[in-house]
């Protein structure tokens, strides 16, 4: 489904199901309890007034003509349910929806959509002004992940034009500091949180 349009099939995967399987591949139980839910919604019916709550919400899907909205979730679970019994690994290339940006990145993006947004400059004077107000709220152990999610941001983002892109999608909305082009801006930042997570 991408967008509110499905395009899944019961021979391919669609854009965004192919996305959340590259995901979950890293933590399979989700892709086992999001089967588990598909099974139980289809079990009790989509206009069973005591999940009702919980179906409105859920993304509207516009099914293809001649389907059902039924019939793309049975497609789903069945996708789900192959993923799990073959065990397989998705290829781990960069992320094509924007969700799975933020979903692959979840701490870079909440360090860039923030405190970098697009009016930063209403809340701090400097990058290191609003780097000093994250480091001062992040435990160790967040400054180690955020640091390994900027390690992976980088290498797969290997043009300066990709990684530009990349960064506004998990919300950086304004240019690094005078003079620093971003990809040495983000290592800096890197360096910086490892240096902090060593206390």
């Amino acid at each position: 489904m991408t967008g509110f349009i499905f395009d899944d099939t019961e021979g391919r995967r669609g854009v965004a199901l192919s996305a959340y399987l590259r995901q979950v591949a890293l933590d399979p139980a989700r892709a086992a309890e999001a089967a588990a839910e598909v099974d139980d919604l289809l079990g009790t019916g989509l206009f069973n007034e005591e999940i009702a709550d919980d179906v409105d919400l859920l993304p509207h899907i516009n099914p293809p003509h001649g389907k059902t909205v039924e019939s793309c979730l049975a497609v789903i679970g069945g996708h789900l349910r192959n993923f799990l019994a073959e065990s397989e690994t998705p290829p781990q290339s960069p992320p094509q929806t924007a969700w799975e940006w933020r979903e692959r990145f979840p701490g870079l993006r909440n360090l860039l959509a923030a405190y970098f947004h697009q009016d930063f400059s209403s809340e701090y004077s400097s990058h290191r002004e609003a780097l000093d107000d994250y480091v001062s709220d992040a435990s160790e152990g967040e400054l180690r992940s955020v640091a390994d999610e900027i390690h992976d941001f980088l290498t797969i983002n290997e043009s300066d034009r990709s990684l530009k892109e990349s960064a506004s999608t998990l919300g950086l909305g304004v240019l690094p500091p005078r003079g620093v082009r971003l990809r040495q801006w983000l290592a800096d930042v890197r360096e910086i949180f490892l240096h902090q997570s060593q206390g």
